[in-house]
């Protein structure tokens, strides 16, 4: 069958992906009908399902799905009898990926807390903002972050409790095991599916970062339009979407950090609802080491980002491993060429099931997706909305565009976040009227696929992470010898973008490159230090109400202020 037709044979009345209008405060949105009221409730049906089989792999840690669920409602117990958790308290996590990480989050949130996932590429000043704005009143720490953080933790008013993932616990601070316990049963603490589940950060226009709501309800229906999306695909491509060839249980890659709606959202929770195991890549991204992971563990899908998937398969190595097993990979976070794909169906030892995906932290993850012959079909598309989401498409005045012209992507349904923590207006901001103004600009051809043509907002996509200008230009702006300054992204292979700073300083002043990129790396992640610097006297070039032109600054204006188009 087609994709069409696989669609409305699984979204029939009765089936397992039927539709229905559910109300969500004030605004009716498209919902799946047979659902998980809760995160504990999927976490409870995948340890009744799935009981012995592996869950977890990291290194020699293996963990299983009924061993899982056994420490969850252990931490979750701890943390509510020993540790005086309430309902709706944030405890925070800053670890690198593990089964600790998880198991704590999970646990956390099946007693009614909600978690706060804090990026580990944050500088400490950052992480003290993220703190300090979710209210965090416990937070669980690993040993190769704890150092950032230690000197600012004790001046965090609300911190009462932190919990140290290592081999000796600091002083003032709890060791991880005091939380991996064992129970049978899991807390019986009230979870609406509104509730919020995860806060996760993300930048903006403003230049603060904000902690975007998500909920039990949103993550659930997520999962679902993940599993509906691959289910049409294998349909369509004339398969059992319930086997694996060959046999044996299937095994998904995790390398994207879990404080991203890709890995925690789209990644751990779709592998726990389908059975799968999840094998963890390492900490640091290793081409050769995750061939040698993808070998051993037999990894049969892989979500990736595309810079990843690119320097795997440019490895010399690349011909020295069996990654026969490999049978899916999907590319998220940064738009996949058609390129890239091919070199991924051509390189790889058995052609894999090719994808890419659309989507964003303010709707949990995917919104859209393209597999399979729709790739060749629809080039340059992100495919179709998942069924529960509604799109639009919308000039500057708001006013819907039809089919074919261009606008800004707007999205609606059981996915689409609440809005950001303690920030009415920066939600009033991009959910207007039930709607998520997305920031990007796109269209839909007459089938109803997505093509996404630029980005509204002023954003550079390095790697796989959301770098937002804003936020570095106004760093960059307090310090005291630096004038104006404007950030841009330069295009890279490898990473996508490259962040590139443009910088005028005040008379006098004898700042190099190496300075501004300290005073940056002094304040901001790694990943948002500019890799370039140039300087110049001239004004940078503005419209009539101020607003930097970074079109010209791209290279891309008319006149000499066209310029600062390679990276020097």
């Amino acid at each position: 069958m087609n994709q069409q037709e696989a669609r409305e044979l699984l979204m029939q009345p009765g089936g397992m992906f039927e539709i229905e209008e559910v109300e969500i405060g004030a605004r009716k949105v498209r919902a799946f009908k047979q659902r998980e009221r809760s995160m504990r409730e999927k976490v409870q049906n995948a340890v009744k399902t799935h009981g012995d089989k592996e869950f977890l792999v990291q290194g020699d840690e293996r963990v299983s799905y009924g061993e899982f669920g056994k420490l969850c409602w252990g931490s979750g117990h701890a943390l509510l009898e020993r540790f005086d958790l309430q309902r709706g308290d944030r405890i925070g996590i800053l670890a690198y990926n593990s089964p600790r990480w998880l198991i704590a989050l999970f646990g956390a949130t099946s007693a009614g807390a909600i978690a706060v996932g804090l990026n580990g590429f944050w500088a400490r000043e950052e992480i003290e903002y993220g703190l300090r704005d979710s209210g965090c009143r416990y937070l669980i720490v690993d040993e190769a972050l704890y150092p950032r953080v230690a000197d600012v933790l004790p001046t965090i008013e609300t911190l009462e409790t932190v919990f140290y993932i290592g081999e000796q616990a600091p002083e003032g601070t709890h060791s991880i095991d005091e939380l991996m316990v064992e129970r049978q049963q899991a807390p019986d603490v009230p979870i609406e599916e509104d509730d919020p589940f995860v806060l996760l950060y993300t930048s903006g226009t403003t230049g603060r970062a904000k902690g975007c709501i998500t909920t039990h309800r949103g993550t659930v229906a997520q999962v679902q339009g993940v599993i509906f999306n691959f289910v049409v695909s294998a349909l369509s491509r004339g398969e059992n979407p319930l086997g694996r060839p060959g046999g044996g249980l299937p095994a998904t890659l995790l390398t994207s950090p879990l404080f991203h709606v890709a890995g925690l959202h789209s990644t751990v929770c779709t592998s726990m609802t389908a059975g799968t195991r999840l094998v963890f890549g390492p900490p640091k991204f290793d081409p050769e080491e995750v061939m040698g992971i993808i070998e051993r563990e037999k990894v049969t899908t892989w979500m990736a980002i595309p810079t990843l998937l690119s320097r795997l398969l440019d490895h010399e190595k690349l011909g020295d491993y069996d990654l026969s097993t490999l049978q899916s990979i999907s590319t998220g976070g940064a738009p996949a060429s058609a390129e890239l794909l091919g070199r991924a169906s051509t390189l790889l030892p058995k052609k894999p099931t090719a994808g890419t995906t659309y989507g964003l932290t303010e709707c949990h993850g995917m919104a859209s997706s393209l597999s399979g012959p729709e790739i060749a079909e629809k080039q340059g598309s992100v495919g179709r909305p998942v069924p529960i989401l509604a799109v639009k498409i919308v000039d500057e005045d708001g006013v819907s565009q039809p089919t074919g012209s261009s606008g800004e992507i707007c999205l609606s349904g059981s996915t689409i976040t609440p809005g950001y923590w303690n920030r009415p207006d920066a939600t009033a901001e991009t959910i207007r009227d039930g709607w998520l103004h997305t920031g990007d600009i796109g269209y839909l051809d007459e089938d109803g696929y997505l093509y996404i043509s630029d980005r509204a907002k002023d954003m550079i996509l390095r790697g796989g992470e959301n770098v937002y200008c804003v936020e570095i230009e106004n760093c960059l702006s307090s310090h005291p010898e630096i004038e104006e300054a404007a950030i841009v992204g330069v295009p890279d292979r490898d990473l996508g973008e490259r962040v590139k700073a443009i910088v005028r300083l005040r008379p006098g002043s004898e700042l190099d490159a190496e300075a501004v990129q300290a005073h940056v790396a002094a304040h901001m992640a790694k990943f948002k230090v500019p890799e370039f610097v140039d300087f110049t006297d001239e004004p940078l070039p503005r419209n009539p109400a101020g607003k930097l032109l970074k079109n010209q600054l791209r290279g891309e204006g008319e006149g000499d202020k066209a310029r600062f188009v390679e990276p020097g």
